[in-house]
């Protein structure tokens, strides 16, 4: 028997370790189907996280705001965005771009079937684009134009109730490339976006028929009294102005905006000869003009998403010294929404045409705010609204509506209590 040589012997066991082709594809699969589960597994996990995001609010800039901010780290992306389609143009519009280019990319709009997501929002066909140079449908402009360079592409329409009102796009992955795993967590975020999407337009749309309500409940106020015509309008716009320079949040604005257009609300229950009268008002009849801040509060007190106005209409009248009505509060008891109406109440009393004189110039206003600052106003409130109107954010209001000229008085007058 030959003896076996050393090359020998490592050549066989060489041949005795190699695999069998079918073992090593056997592997292969399975080392590939785990990192599938793996990826759709943290899609699943971004994905709850993504629902709890979209269910918390109902602002429809804040939903897409979100949406996009989950969809770029989902996907891995340099950048995310989402292009809704303009319903009179059909063109699509970057309603929200993220990414270090992000704000450029808002200026591009695409035209039907233009570039890929013009495609995609035309044909409804989800897209993976590994090699964007080599895709025919590739808008080369938008790079050109934004400085930005695209790699690849990850891109799904968006329908709400089987119509595609925008794409949802993630470009450039930062490592390797999008896979069908991808598209099917992509495709599961678009619904996602789509629903929420539908529910903030839903809300919105709810939101401002309440308002439209409001300001007819408003105008009815104002149908009792011609001289007061356009007040409402200017002092929510008005205080608007001030609530935005005071900081207050949006959803503190939104109270404000209801709470100035309802605040004289209660005037429906205050007579006619009263609120008509050409001149001055007796004690008795300033009594009962005064309790329409009451009056106001226990109408809307039957209105139960408009309860959370009720301090502005009934304090609006307080006075910072605590010398006001009804309920002679101070200072910073008395609620904000409350001393910013104020403010902007007095402003259009004086600068607007009474039964009994003509309105006072904006100067004489002015005065009179600066003049009772700390005592009728919240001094804070008041150098706001100056501010703003130094600015010439109030003039535009002031002269809205207005027939002609104001005219300017030889003397101040005091204040409207």
């Amino acid at each position: 028997m030959p003896a076996t040589t050393k090359k020998g012997k490592k050549a066989a066991v060489r041949k005795k370790d190699k695999k069998p082709a079918v073992q090593v594809r056997a592997e292969v699969g399975l080392k590939n189907k785990l990192a599938a589960q793996k990826a759709r597994l943290q899609i699943l996990e971004t994905m709850e996280e993504i629902g709890r995001l979209l269910n918390s609010t109902l602002d429809e800039r804040e939903v897409r705001k979100r949406a996009m901010e989950s969809a770029t780290r989902l996907m891995r992306s340099e950048v995310g965005s989402l292009l809704l389609i303009d319903p009179e143009t059909q063109e699509l519009f970057f309603e929200v771009a993220l990414g270090e280019k992000g704000e450029t990319i808002r200026e591009i709009r695409l035209r039907p079937g233009e570039g890929i997501a013009g495609w995609v929002a035309q044909t409804g066909e989800p897209q993976i684009v590994n090699d964007t140079r080599a895709n025919p449908h590739f808008f080369k402009s938008a790079d050109e134009k934004s400085g930005f360079i695209t790699r690849n592409m990850i891109c799904v329409p968006v329908k709400i109730r089987e119509k595609i009102v925008g794409v949802l796009q993630a470009i450039n992955k930062k490592r390797g490339k999008f896979t069908p795993v991808d598209l099917e967590g992509f495709r599961s975020l678009a619904d996602q976006v789509a629903i929420a999407i539908e529910n903030a337009g839903l809300y919105k749309e709810l939101k401002e028929t309440f308002l439209s309500t409001a300001a007819a409940l408003g105008d009815a106020i104002e149908a009792k009294d011609a001289y007061t015509g356009g007040h409402t309008k200017r002092v929510l716009e008005y205080s608007l102005v001030v609530g935005r320079r005071l900081e207050l949040s949006q959803e503190e604005l939104d109270q404000l905006k209801l709470a100035a257009a309802l605040h004289d609300i209660g005037k429906i229950g205050i007579e006619d000869r009263i609120l008509g009268k050409p001149n001055r008002l007796e004690p008795e009849e300033a009594q009962i003009m005064e309790s329409h801040t009451v009056i106001g509060a226990k109408i809307v007190e039957n209105i139960r998403p408009l309860r959370g106005i009720i301090p502005g209409i009934r304090h609006h009248h307080e006075k910072y010294d605590g010398k006001g009505y009804p309920d002679a509060l101070k200072g910073g008891s008395i609620p904000i929404m409350a001393r910013i109406i104020s403010v902007c109440d007095t402003f259009d009393a004086i600068t607007s045409d009474r039964p009994y004189r003509k309105g006072l110039h904006s100067d004489i206003a002015l005065q009179e705010l600066r003049r009772h600052a700390g005592t009728q106003f919240d001094p804070k409130a008041v150098d706001a609204f100056i501010a703003a109107f130094e600015n010439g954010e109030i003039e535009p209001i002031l002269y809205r509506n207005r027939p002609g000229p104001l005219f300017p008085s030889p003397s101040p007058e005091k204040a409207p209590s």
